[in-house]
């Protein structure tokens, strides 16, 4: 290599580094500016698809808290609707001798429990996830409604190994859902959309107003059993039919049972209906958390 090749290859491998070093100083130099949510605005999307790692570790560490120092472990995960399944099929099969739309009791209130677990969970997790992390809301900047959300992913681990055994206590009961089950994953898509909408209100009411966390899990309780978890619809007497149908959680149960069980399909304008109410929820959600975002680090 001559002289003149030398010094362009020098020149060329010093201009690479020099490019280099101005991103890394441009990188170190970045100024992330903090601007206050406005009271009516939405999240920006952008923050919580950066702050996707801190959603992961939210929660990856619920996972393992949830099933550390157990001796069930995930077993649980199953235990729960399979007890409430049994004692719901002995009460209402046995006791009271109500219909299960022409499916064992077993497995119809079991799948029932697996579409309202999914719910009650999601809602009942997320509520007091800011209070169960105020150290970090009041001190760590991040996207606050990272906590409340992030609560969904290990309920649906959860619900992924329940619907497991769903599967299979459907080959041993015989039951062919046929094609309409492939439209559950829009149907938890949806329950997650709307829970996750109230879980947001709730989390931020419980911020300021820790009765909350005393009330919901009496409502919930309430709502278990004037929802058709349990018991079909069609057991409902008909003076009442007009209020038990105006339960988008009819709705959802009839969803997973026409998807899971074969059942009679609901009618559209349950399941449009039930779709508008999880997507109106999660918005509303969203707006009323952004504008109570504001004060959280103040009153937590």
């Amino acid at each position: 290599m001559n002289r003149d090749e030398l010094a362009l290859s020098t020149g060329a491998r010093h201009g690479r580094g020099t490019a280099a070093s101005a991103r890394a100083a441009a990188r170190r130099s970045r100024v992330t500016v903090i601007i206050p949510p406005g009271r009516f605005s939405l999240p920006r999307w952008s923050e919580l698809w950066e702050a996707r790692e801190v959603a992961y570790r939210f929660a990856q560490r619920d996972v393992l808290l949830r099933y550390r120092q157990t001796v069930v472990g995930v077993a649980w995960v199953v235990l729960q609707p399979l007890a409430s399944a049994g004692i719901f099929s002995i009460v209402f099969g046995q006791v009271a001798n109500l219909s299960s739309d022409g499916v064992p009791y077993f497995i119809f209130s079991f799948m029932g429990m697996l579409a309202w677990n999914l719910f009650n969970n999601v809602l009942g997790r997320s509520a007091p996830s800011l209070v169960s992390n105020q150290s970090l809301v009041s001190k760590v900047f991040f996207p606050r409604m990272i906590v409340p959300l992030s609560s969904a992913a290990s309920v649906l681990l959860d619900f992924l190994v329940a619907l497991v055994l769903g599967v299979v206590l459907l080959i041993v009961y015989g039951i062919n859902p046929g094609w309409p089950v492939l439209l559950v994953p829009i149907w938890v898509v949806l329950v997650v959309l709307l829970a996750s909408g109230l879980g947001l209100i709730a989390s931020a009411l419980q911020v300021k107003y820790r009765d909350v966390g005393y009330v919901l899990p009496w409502l919930l309780q309430i709502l278990l059993y004037a929802s058709p978890v349990a018991y079909a619809i069609s057991v409902v007497p008909e003076n009442l039919q007009g209020l038990f149908n105006a339960n988008p959680l009819t709705w959802m149960l009839g969803m997973f049972r026409w998807s899971l069980l074969g059942l009679d399909q609901p009618p559209l304008w349950q399941i449009g209906g039930f779709a508008v109410v999880a997507v109106a929820a999660f918005y509303l959600g969203a707006l009323f958390f952004q504008s109570w975002e504001r004060n959280f680090a103040d009153v937590i």
